[in-house]
């Protein structure tokens, strides 16, 4: 991974993490509630190998904090600036447009499934959306308001609210 720099338009700054082809299409890869741990490097490295190859993009949205246990997780996501992460992808949707990448899509998992399905209504310059469980709140953006096409996971037999329901 790359670690770069991105400036949002309010001049905030903060660190992204950047890895793949060159002037390929591009997907910004949305953390759940842990923050940029192993797994969602993970991720990020996977999406970019699929053929024909990605450039992913992952914006730390909680500035070099992860959660190692649950109540730290529940912690850090509480203490989110939701209206402030969705500045944050909107700068990272902006950046890899910037950096050779004529489409770009917003993937994420749980909080990062919420913030993503967020985008879909309320950043005009994301191209799709795929989300993998979550649900924003009605006070953050309203689903059906999506502009973008939007293909979502859920589970099923998942009872967990916002998962499966």
């Amino acid at each position: 991974f790359q670690k770069v720099q991105i400036h949002r338009d309010d001049s905030t700054i903060f660190d992204a993490y950047v890895v793949g082809k060159e002037n390929a299409p591009g997907v910004v890869v949305l953390q759940e509630w842990w923050g940029v741990d192993f797994e969602i490097k993970n991720h990020a490295l996977h999406i970019s190998q699929l053929h024909p190859g990605y450039k992913t993009l992952i914006p730390d949205l909680y500035r070099g904090k992860v959660g190692l246990d649950v109540a730290e997780a529940q912690h850090l996501m509480d203490g989110l600036d939701w209206q402030g992460a969705l500045k944050d992808i909107q700068a990272s949707v902006k950046w890899l447009k910037g950096n050779g990448c004529a489409k770009v899509g917003v993937t994420g998992y749980c909080m990062g499934g919420a913030l993503s399905i967020a985008s879909a209504a309320l950043i005009p310059e994301v191209d799709a959306v795929v989300a993998f469980y979550g649900v924003p709140s009605t006070q953050l953006a309203d689903p059906a308001q999506a502009k973008v096409p939007v293909q979502a996971h859920f589970g099923e037999l998942d009872n967990f609210v916002g998962f499966s329901d």
